[in-house]
């Protein structure tokens, strides 16, 4: 498995596990230890989660999996996000949905993922969405006071835009190692207005939720989702692949930005999948077909 390093001291498998969904595929403790040990014996270490997946459950869920075999915790790496705040039966004391990024609700925040998920670090945490109220210097103040407290290791972002990203990171004396990123041959948003050129401008391989769109590149009957599904079945009979699925992950690899996918399927196969498309190679001029049946029009 190939590796992408953000620190000295850190390093993420390039396909991730995304945690997203957990609490809907309704494994059991061992199913889901058996999951991770599919996962991390083809080479996948890194889990991707926030505290509000499965409405404030899936960090719980996988503690208690990762509770089985507790050894199976310093193999790996645990990305969380927070800054978000639902309403939801676990948390009655929520009574909008609104963002948080204050000290207080970030440092209560990781607290409460640390004890849900039975560890005593967190690799990796992130920002979830950007806050119009943010106070830069408070959510840097708890950054430092969580960074000095060994609870977690590195920071990032996630769905930031230029301004935001360059907002938080002149109040911190490290950087920002990633931001999470919605990145795919159907969604193009983040690579036409320049926010992947920033994560290259910065030396931060970005992370790349809903890699398949959410799956609506297999259903959708629009005319952009046709066109596109009709590219992508041609390119994977080009090189090899065994679906349309390892076709858009070899797309999203290809990209010089050291693009991270997580995979967020409960299916071993699926995870199989994404791993497998580490193995394929695209062409630049594959590459630009799928961007143009994407877009609709050819390039300038």
């Amino acid at each position: 498995m190939q590796r992408v390093n953000l620190t000295e001291d850190l390093s993420l498998s390039r396909i991730v596990h995304g945690m997203w969904r957990l609490a809907d595929w309704r494994f059991s403790a061992q199913d889901i230890l058996s999951l991770i040990e599919h996962g991390m014996d083809r080479g996948v270490t890194t889990y991707d989660h926030a505290d509000i997946y499965g409405s404030y459950t899936c960090e719980e869920i996988f503690g208690n999996a990762l509770s089985l075999k507790p050894s199976l915790r310093d193999k790996m790496e645990i990305v969380t996000k927070c800054g978000i705040v639902l309403q939801s039966e676990n948390r009655p004391s929520h009574k909008s949905h609104h963002y948080d990024t204050s000290k207080t609700h970030i440092i209560k925040s990781v607290e409460q993922s640390l004890m849900n998920l039975k560890t005593d670090y967190i690799d990796l945490l992130l920002i979830h969405r950007p806050d119009p109220l943010m106070d830069p210097a408070e959510t840097a103040g708890a950054f430092n006071q969580l960074k000095e407290s060994g609870k977690v290791r590195n920071f990032g972002v996630s769905n930031f835009k230029k301004p935001q990203w360059d907002m938080l990171q002149s109040y911190l004396d490290y950087p920002l190692v990633t931001n999470q990123l919605e990145l795919s041959a159907y969604n193009l948003e983040n690579f036409e207005d320049g926010t992947l050129n920033l994560c290259q401008e910065k030396g931060v391989a970005p992370m790349a939720w809903s890699p398949l769109a959410g799956g609506s590149i297999f259903e959708e009957s629009n005319e952009k989702a046709v066109r596109l599904r009709e590219t992508l079945e041609t390119v994977k009979e080009e090189i090899g692949a065994n679906g349309i699925d390892e076709v858009m992950y070899a797309w999203l690899l290809r990209h010089p930005a050291k693009i991270i996918p997580i995979v967020g399927s409960g299916k071993k196969e699926r995870l199989d999948s994404a791993i497998d498309s580490l193995n394929l190679t695209m062409e630049k001029e594959q590459w630009f077909n799928i961007l143009t049946s994407s877009m609709g029009h050819d390039i300038p």
